[in-house]
């Protein structure tokens, strides 16, 4: 039946008229009477009284049945999550508190030890390292009353060796402690009032033996920078005194955490047979080359006219392994960038390892997240390569094409002219690259030095390493000349069968060699399990003058396991949880995807370009390893492979620098297709001589009388076109190891020329036994106009200055 026209809710209209004469009726009264308002609020507050009573008991109430029926919920309500310890989380991870009632036992006993750490070796550290800190010294030091808590300890018993025990330590310090301290020279004083760290400690006992006490020794680092804060009193004082004028907060902290982690360690021997060198400084599990190759679908960061109109991004990568951190070149305004840069990582401990990759968006005041990856290094161990697109997390697009490569470090030679064969360092001359090989050197001590230029008085030694261009130092030790160093130094080899191991001793007060000596690592090649354990000779130092070392060489071997046709593999990749700073666990598996139809290609060398750097950061991308294809004169790469020792955010970075590639390339088209043209050419026997890149006209001597490297620029023939008018070329040179600004030489710009003419004199400040030491690095590059993206390297030369006709001088192409 049809609805009427009018319907009415006779009780629902009662009682609506029943509540409002309640509520107004007491009004009338107060009025009727002549009472005042006043009574109104006090029943109104009266009111309002019991109901929250009522609802607080009720709310109570309820939690309370809550918690009767399940009380795991009831409490991860209550408690953030990121206040939980970690063995909620993991079901791995075990709670420790008979650990912590031990630790609180031990805690003044422990403060006792850092207080005698402090005194007796930090104190007199601290003043031998500097002149103006001669009177540097600590006036309290009281570690306070709260102890060290561990809130969850994970054992690993898979992919472990069976003579040792791993453990992972989630600890937590904050301190109330007080440190003071004071230069009475300056009239300084400063101090720390509280610390606090937090992170994840490994403990390693190994070896396990037959005799008590069973454990050899123990080993203690952080797997990754911890968390650090440190309250200081009175630091801008002590920034203020010279020595420590360079330094800042961040700096301090960056250099203390990184301090304690990988490969640094804490080594505590408990039998007197085992090994020190050898547990302080084991030798990686394996090296992982990383293919940082290109990204799709990224999100659009930029934005114009207050964010109306949406623009591209201009992404670079930041990857860690470890302490390790590379960082890719910047791609300007592209959704789509392609790096093409190869890094090679160490890695100690692949246990709860992983590969960590950020990618940011480069803007002037603080970068634009675009997404992460973290990879789990146990599952590229096991799969040894993986070629992949990776979906990012904490984005809501944007894909990462990674090629992982897990190089098992082998301890014969068996292999090496396939390794070579395999990164093309077979034929080539260059000291960088792929690397064939990792040297690893345990710098011991030097016995016997000579007092450099003071007669009796002791030096301040320090050791100079270098293989190829790659050079590292060690500590100083001050006062005396039989210094012990225990250093451990590892080197990327790209052709240990050319290639060299130079250790120069040296006196940093007085800036002179205290002896030198060089080692062809061919003869670690001809030397049982690649390695050589003794004193080394030293070269123009005292007569009796002897440095202890051991070096061993592995051979970086990719051993591909044997698959069926059918088998596809997939990487854990661990996403991140919403807190970046306690990320979880939780896997998920990544499908290969099969690579666009033209990936089969042979890509061209082109010259890098890099136009939002200028310069140094510029010429820091260099060409790539030549494809199999090509004639091998092409495969060399000029880069060198470093990390960084400091952790840090790409945002609070004044200037970023790109990690230098192992390799990498651009598309160019006229440069791409130049080069195309010139090594069918080649290939064809018809170019000029062995130098598709081009040649350049140099004139090198050096001036006894007014002791200096003399570099005479003539001209260049022969370059690549990097547009259709030609190139805009100049040539830059650096005398290495030193790349310093200040050590930098540059012609000028020759326009629109693939022939230029520069006839420019130069001069490097160097004597001629240290000229022989050093190597010329001569690059020539395309400048392009203002804000051309038309900017790269043309072709660099490393030309060794170790010859005895330095001095009358040559002219070559």
């Amino acid at each position: 039946p049809e609805p009427p026209l009018l319907s009415v809710d006779v009780t629902g209209l009662v009682s609506q008229f029943a509540r409002s004469f309640v509520l107004i009726f007491p009004v009338y009264v107060l009025g009727y009477l002549g009472l005042s308002f006043s009574w109104v609020l006090i029943a109104l507050c009266g009111l309002f009284w019991i109901r929250r009573h009522r609802g607080g008991k009720t709310s109570r109430l309820g939690r309370a049945l809550a918690f009767l029926e399940d009380e795991e919920e009831a409490v991860r309500l209550s408690v953030s999550s990121a206040d939980l310890p970690a063995w909620v989380h993991f079901p791995d991870t075990e709670r420790a508190e008979w650990l912590n009632k031990t630790v609180k036992q031990m805690w003044p006993f422990i403060c006792q030890f850092i207080e005698k750490l402090f005194r007796e070796t930090i104190e007199p550290a601290v003043r031998g390292a500097n002149n103006h800190l001669s009177t540097f010294s600590f006036t309290k030091i009281d570690i306070g009353h709260q102890p060290l808590r561990i809130n969850g300890v994970k054992v690993y018993t898979e992919n472990v060796d069976k003579r040792q025990i791993i453990l992972d330590l989630q600890i937590s310090f904050v301190g109330n402690c007080e440190i003071d301290l004071e230069i009475k020279r300056y009239f300084c004083r400063a101090g720390v009032k509280s610390i606090q760290i937090h992170g994840t400690m490994r403990v390693i006992l190994e070896p396990l033996i037959g005799d008590m006490p069973l454990i050899g020794a123990l080993s203690l680092f952080f797997l990754r920078k911890p968390l650090l804060e440190i309250n200081w009193t009175g630091l801008t004082n002590l920034l203020d005194v010279p020595g420590l004028n360079g330094l800042s907060d961040t700096i301090i902290l960056d250099i203390i955490s990184n301090y304690l982690v990988l490969p640094n360690r804490i080594t505590v021997p408990l039998v007197s047979e085992v090994q020190i060198a050898q547990l302080r400084f084991p030798i990686p599990k394996g090296v992982l080359r990383i293919h940082f190759i290109e990204a799709q679908d990224l999100e659009g960061k930029d934005t114009y006219l207050k964010g109306i109109v949406k623009g591209k991004s201009d992404p670079y990568g930041i990857i860690r392994v470890g302490n390790q951190i590379f960082q890719s070149k910047v791609i300007k305004e592209n959704l789509n960038p392609k790096w093409n840069e190869v890094y090679e990582a160490l890695v100690y401990e692949h246990p709860g390892q992983e590969l960590e990759i950020e990618l940011f968006d480069e803007d002037p005041d603080k970068d634009d997240f675009l997404g992460s990856l973290m990879i789990d290094l146990i599952e590229v161990e096991k799969e040894r390569l993986l070629d992949e697109w990776f979906t990012l997390d904490e984005v809501s697009k944007g894909k990462l094409h990674l090629k992982l490569e897990w190089l098992t470090l082998m301890p014969t030679a068996e292999n090496l002219d396939k390794v070579l064969t395999s990164i093309r360092a077979d034929k080539d001359q260059a000291n960088d690259g792929l690397s064939s090989a990792l040297l690893i050197l345990y710098l011991d001590s030097a016995r016997n030095l000579p007092s450099g230029k003071k007669i009796n008085s002791n030096p301040n030694p320090l050791v100079l390493l270098s293989v190829g261009h790659k050079a590292q130092e060690s500590k100083i030790r001050y006062k005396t000349n039989e210094p012990v160093w225990e250093e451990n130094f590892t080197f990327f080899v790209h052709n240990p069968k050319r290639q060299d191991l130079e250790v120069e001793v040296r006196d940093e007060q007085h800036q002179c060699s205290l002896g030198n000596f060089k080692l062809p690592l061919s003869q670690l090649l001809e030397s049982e399990d690649l390695t050589m354990h003794q004193r080394f000779h030293l070269s123009n130092s005292g007569p009796n003058s002897t440095i202890n070392m051991k070096i061993a060489l592995r051979v970086l071997s990719l051993e591909k396991q044997a698959r069926s046709p059918d088998h596809q593999h997939s990487a854990q990749v661990k996403r991140p949880s919403l807190s970046k700073d306690a990320r979880k666990s939780s896997f998920k598996p990544q499908v290969p995807v099969s690579p666009p139809p033209d990936s089969n290609k042979p890509v061209p060398a082109s010259p890098v370009t890099d136009s939002d750097k200028k310069t140094d950061t510029a010429e820091k991308s260099q060409p790539p390893n030549a494809s199999p294809q090509w004639p091998t004169d092409l495969s060399r790469s000029s880069s060198s492979l470093h990390a960084s020792n400091f952790s840090y955010s790409p945002s609070h970075l004044s200037v970023k620098e790109p990690t230098p590639s192992i390799a990498s390339d651009i598309s160019l088209p006229i440069a791409t297709q130049e080069l195309r043209q010139r090594l069918r050419q080649l290939e064809n026997g018809t170019t000029l001589g062995q130098s598709p890149l081009g040649q350049i006209q140099l004139t090198i001597r050096h001036s006894s009388q007014r002791n200096k490297l003399i570099v005479v620029v003539h001209s260049c023939r022969n370059l690549i076109a990097f547009s259709e008018e030609g190139s805009d070329p100049y040539v830059r040179m650096y005398l290495l190891p030193d790349k310093r600004r200040s050590g930098r030489r540059k012609t000028h710009v020759s326009k629109k020329t693939l022939n230029p003419v520069f006839d420019q004199i130069f001069d490097f400040s160097v004597s001629l036994p240290e000229v022989q030491r050093r190597t010329l690095d001569v690059a020539v590059k395309n400048s392009g106009g203002f804000l051309s993206k038309d900017k790269g390297l043309l072709g660099k030369l490393l030309i060794p200055l170790a010859s005895e006709e330095l001095a009358k001088g040559w002219t070559q192409w």
